[in-house]
């Protein structure tokens, strides 16, 4: 992707443009951001969707209270199309659905850390979950209908404590806007908008992944502690310590020895960013891949849909694994991670041992073999 290069997506400002103008910053309202657009899937198969296990749904409707249930939704579980004020959430449909992942590809000038899922959001009339704020930026897609958006920068975040929905108890608006197929919304952190259907429509949230700093050490200390192995088996010892008048107090040796047994953990540089490169691609809980035979000579590879897949200096990970990388090999594993193919020049002067691994992975189904394209 050129970065300098105007995207409609963007209202024709670049990706580097938008990145220091509006990204966390402020709003921005693009018409037309994808011309033409239509919805990747029809009412019937998003219903069809919100019916199995594996995905995660959520139906909000209003009447004289809100009320928030959870899915799976069988059809007839789901209100009728004719009542008003009720929506239909599905998570991650890019996961399940080619043209929502192919969709969702657009937005790829972000790094694959940060990009979450297409989520899509279903209404009828005068449907909507109420005015909210989230943690992190979201571009708001108008595929089907129209929906009536009011925004405003809330400095009052208190939410209602009487309802099942996180819903801001003084919502104070400063813009509105109405979208209409193809048009689409942009919204920094913290950014409280409400969105309302006007008629049958489906919005598609691009949401992105903001760890919060807890979260993130819990889920890192937790992989590390799974390594403490690294630590040893030595066991502390104090021929020295005399007897003491204060026998509460901790001695500062065992202060040490703790100390040291946390380091030794760490003490390989590259632990934390190995640890913290397998936490962002592992897959969601609601994911799993099918094995498959390959045959022949590798000669255009694609990942699945469903596969993440990232880099630092050092390694390569995919989907919750580590690999060391070096040399011309990581240069072609970085440009799967960034392209999501790779083209047969680019396999053929890969190493037998790189050929070996991606082979591997297409036998796991996290990527595919691909016919050659037109």
């Amino acid at each position: 992707m050129d970065l300098t290069q105007p995207l409609p997506l963007l209202g024709g400002l670049s990706a580097q443009q938008f990145m220091t103008r509006h990204w966390q910053k402020k709003p921005l309202l693009v018409r037309g951001a994808v011309p033409g657009l239509n919805p990747v899937m029809t009412r019937g198969e998003l219903f069809e969707l919100a019916s199995r296990d594996e995905v995660e749904s959520r139906v909000v409707s209003q009447g004289k209270r809100w009320a928030l249930r959870r899915g799976p939704f069988a059809r007839r579980a789901l209100p009728p199309l004719s009542r008003p004020g009720w929506t239909l959430l599905v998570q991650g449909v890019d996961l399940h659905n080619p043209r929502a992942h192919d969709l969702l590809q657009q937005f790829r000038f972000l790094p694959e850390a940060r990009l979450d899922d297409l989520m899509i959001s279903y209404a009828s009339d005068h449907g909507g979950v109420g005015p909210h704020f989230d943690s992190y930026d979201v571009f708001l897609l108008q595929a089907q209908g129209r929906r009536r958006w009011r925004i405003g920068r809330q400095q009052d975040l208190q939410l209602r404590e009487d309802l099942p929905l996180k819903v801001l108890a003084r919502f104070e608006p400063e813009d509105e806007y109405l979208l209409e197929p193809g048009d689409m919304l942009y919204l920094p952190p913290r950014y409280a908008h409400d969105g309302i259907a006007e008629g049958e429509c489906q919005t598609y949230s691009i949401g992105l992944r903001s760890p919060a700093r807890a979260e993130l050490a819990r889920e890192l200390l937790q992989r590390l502690a799974d390594d403490a192995d690294a630590a040893g088996d030595d066991v502390y010892r104090d021929a020295h310590q005399r007897a003491t008048p204060t026998p509460g107090a901790i001695p500062s040796q065992l202060q040490d020895f703790a100390r040291a047994a946390v380091d030794s953990v760490l003490k390989d540089p590259s632990a934390l960013a190995r640890t913290l490169g397998e936490y962002l691609t592992e897959p969601k809980a609601n994911v799993w891949f099918e094995s498959q035979g390959v045959r022949g000579a590798l000669r255009r590879v694609r990942l699945d849909r469903r596969s993440r897949m990232m880099y630092d200096e050092r390694h390569v990970f995919i989907n919750g694994e580590s690999y060391r990388a070096s040399g011309r090999d990581a240069q072609t594993m970085r440009a799967l991670a960034d392209r999501r193919c790779l083209a047969p020049a680019e396999l053929e002067a890969a190493s037998k041992a790189a050929r070996a691994l991606l082979r591997s992975w297409c036998e796991a189904g996290w990527a595919h073999v691909t016919k050659a394209e037109a």
